[in-house]
């Protein structure tokens, strides 16, 4: 019996949550490098590569002079801009779909987000014949856990690899991998 068609979701991989960005993640520029080393070295166990990315246009009360970090943030992932760009280090990826999200609201999950034709991640990954995923990227304490417990919900089998992520602080990640875990998602 053949395993089910597996997705690799790389959430987020931008300089703007990297270290030198508007919001940057302790080791983001590491976990982006060795994401596009284990995509290289695995791109034949994936059946898609879908990147995410935020690209927020207009975003509204997401953005704020004074920012909580819990509901609102000061600019990042602002479209258009280099810093919401893919990271560098993913410039050989050769993605097949590219999802943006939150360009006019918070969005968190790249399940709340949309392809280039309009089609949202689940519809993508189901025309796909995707059943499982494997999630990496940034941050582990907000947008992958978030996409990876969006994933179960949808139906998907949801592995996040956790040495391809990182977390805000240890403690939003110890956090996000209890209600990962409870939500039926897979850490390897």
């Amino acid at each position: 019996m053949n395993p089910p068609a597996r997705a690799l979701i790389v959430v987020d991989v931008q300089p703007t949550f990297c270290e030198g960005g508007e919001l940057p993640v302790a080791g983001g520029n590491a976990v982006a490098e060795a994401i596009a080393r284990f995509a290289t070295r695995h791109r034949r166990d994936y059946t898609l590569i879908v990147t995410t990315q935020d690209w927020h246009i207009e975003p509204g009360s997401h953005f704020s002079e004074a920012p909580d970090f819990v509901d609102t943030w000061p600019p990042h992932g602002v479209a258009g801009s280099a810093n919401a760009e893919l990271h560098p280090a993913l410039d050989r990826l050769a993605a097949d779909v590219a999802i943006k999200k939150g360009q006019y609201a918070a969005a968190y999950s790249g399940f709340e987000g949309t392809a280039g034709d309009g089609r949202d991640l689940t519809d993508v990954l189901r025309r796909a014949g995707v059943a499982a995923v494997d999630v990496v990227g940034l941050a582990e304490s907000h947008c992958v856990a978030e996409t990876a417990i969006d994933a179960v919900q949808a139906g998907f089998q949801a592995r996040v690899l956790s040495a391809l992520t990182a977390p805000v602080s240890p403690e939003t990640g110890a956090a996000a991998r209890q209600r990962m875990v409870a939500a039926g998602v897979e850490l390897a």
